[in-house]
């Protein structure tokens, strides 16, 4: 890297493609999307945008998937991460043009990187969080500590794991110092996809304690008004944002409604604005009402079934590659997920442009279905005989990729046919969560959404000790080849890193993948200036009502 790279400013590295040396190009891996994965329901931006947008108003939305916490340092819920996105900013935040998903400056304005392992932010001068306190470099200094803190526990802590520390440069400047090149920063940083990077007030942290999460404090253009129990929560329009002149709409109201038919209904009648979701089965209906406006794409994300390293029977490599090959990925798609989603051979999807293959299916690499494959496995299993593990399912809709109980369903008898009959336990979701954390279960079904980056698709669910880690899975090369991929710039390198590790996460065979799936949004024709980012997010930064 030339010195005079060394110097480039953010406007330049952040550029459309943040190109220096390659380090935006390598997670520019937002992407172009494969063939065939359009923007559904007419475009990324509303036709709309034409019109000069209006103030004023309350958008009602019907919000189907799960809000655990509002502190997003804590938060575990893509259903929480919509709301918060809207709240909060991070130093970057995520923007895509129809194409490419790229970092644009947020609460940042330039950005310099001395070296591969400095790098010192410009902040917005003037910014203010909700309660009228500075959003300056100490309040961004302590925020980023708060994640990295061992006594705070934030899941989210294993983004920080390089960094040295943040000094105080000016009171609009910090300098975030990190113990070798870091690939996944941008990401990080952004107040959506990475969390860690998300800004918060210390003062209401410290003010609210363990309860700061139903009563954040941001930066975002929507202030936190309310929050009713299994009820509703309310946004109100922040008139100091420093984006000049939004957000447009004077509050938000969301529906915290758990049966995905109610919602459904709510929103074919009219009764509200938007859906933050939608299973599958209700799409061909919503795109049929020429009310509605239906976006969706193949977004970074994987469903699959998770298995028990750590007891039987599925300690044993055999039995979970047998498992792994005897599942019908077409059927999954067709069937469980209406089409609307593409085969999985492995957790790297379409918008990690630079680092998915598009022809995996004709490379050999992977997991597909074999059933002449997975019976030679199961004969090789230390576990003869019919087997009945304990297979967890949460009741319900459980969020932007998991079908519930339809793929439990439709796997069961594929593995009947290997002699694997599970037992399927259908679980309250707050039950089903706790019995995966604490490892109680042989099979569990998953879906891993809105990842920009292959470091977050297989690093915490699958490196050795790491958060998300509940099959309890342990390999050493697998472990050191995500390690070394984190601490390349190299893009070239990184595939080649990350294209070993799945081949070694694959073999061995954790978890089944099933389906890369589209993420839906459905919005009324009346709400305009919507701007799609295939993140699942919901952003109403710019949304107006007619």
């Amino acid at each position: 890297m030339s010195e005079q790279d060394h110097k480039d400013q953010l406007a330049q590295v952040l550029a459309t493609r943040m190109n220096r040396r390659g380090f935006m190009k390598l997670v520019g891996m937002g992407a172009g999307l494969a063939a065939g994965h359009a923007v559904l329901g007419g475009g990324l931006i509303t036709s709309a945008m034409a019109e000069e947008p209006k103030h004023g108003g309350t958008i009602k939305l019907a919000w189907i998937d799960a809000v655990d916490t509002l502190d997003p340092h804590f938060t575990s819920s893509l259903g929480s991460v919509k709301i918060l996105n809207n709240i909060f900013n991070g130093l970057l935040k995520v923007s895509y043009d129809g194409k490419k998903v790229s970092f644009i400056p947020d609460l940042a304005e330039t950005w310099e990187m001395p070296n591969d392992k400095t790098h010192i932010f410009k902040l917005r001068r003037g910014v203010k969080f909700h309660n009228g306190d500075p959003c300056d470099a100490a309040a961004v200094k302590w925020s980023l500590e708060r994640v990295k803190d061992p006594a705070v526990g934030s899941p989210h802590a294993w983004k920080f794991d390089a960094l040295l520390g943040v000094d105080l440069v000016d009171a609009s400047t910090v300098r975030m110092r990190f113990s070798k090149p870091y690939a996944f920063l941008p990401v990080a940083l952004t107040g959506s996809t990475g969390r860690a990077g998300t800004i918060v007030s210390k003062r209401a942290v410290e003010q609210y304690g363990k309860a700061f999460g139903r009563h954040p404090v941001g930066t975002g253009p929507f202030k936190f008004e309310s929050w009713r129990e299994n009820d509703s929560i309310s946004l109100k329009r922040n008139p100091d944002y420093f984006e000049p002149n939004l957000p447009y709409l004077d509050g938000v109201q969301i529906l915290l409604i758990k049966e995905p038919t109610a919602a459904v209904a709510a929103m074919m009648s009219g009764q509200v604005d938007g859906m933050s979701l939608s299973p599958f089965q209700f799409i061909p209906q919503l795109k049929a009402n020429p009310k509605l406006k239906v976006y969706g794409e193949v977004e970074g994300n994987y469903s699959y079934v998770g298995m028990n390293n750590k007891r039987a029977p599925f300690d044993d490599p055999m039995m979970r590659k047998a498992l792994a090959f005897a599942i019908d990925r077409e059927v999954i798609v067709k069937q469980g997920y209406f089409g609307e989603a593409i085969p999985a051979y492995t957790p790297i999807s379409p918008p990690m442009t630079d680092f998915y293959d598009p022809s995996i299916g004709k490379t050999g690499r992977g997991q597909f279905f074999d059933l002449k494959k997975a019976m030679e496995y199961r004969q090789q299993s230390k576990y003869q005989g019919e087997v009945n593990p304990v297979y967890i399912v949460a009741e319900g809709f459980t969020g932007s990729g998991g079908s519930g109980t339809r793929n439990s369903q439709l796997i069961l008898p594929m593995l009947e046919k290997i002699g694997i009959k599970p037992k399927i336990e259908l679980l309250d979701r707050a039950v089903w969560t706790k019995r995966r954390n604490s490892g109680d279960f042989d099979l569990y079904d998953e879906a891993w959404i809105a990842d920009l980056d292959p470091d977050e698709t297989l690093y915490p669910e699958w490196h050795s000790d790491k958060p998300w880690n509940f099959v309890g899975y342990k390999d050493a090369a697998f472990d050191q080849l995500v390690g070394e991929a984190q601490d390349t710039l190299d893009e070239a390198k990184r595939k080649q890193l990350y294209d070993k590790a799945e081949d070694v996460l694959m073999a061995d065979a954790p978890l089944a993948v099933l389906a890369h799936m589209k993420v839906f949004k459905i919005l009324n024709q009346r709400v305009h200036g919507f701007q799609y980012i295939p993140v699942d997010l919901l952003n109403l930064h710019t949304v107006w009502l007619a």
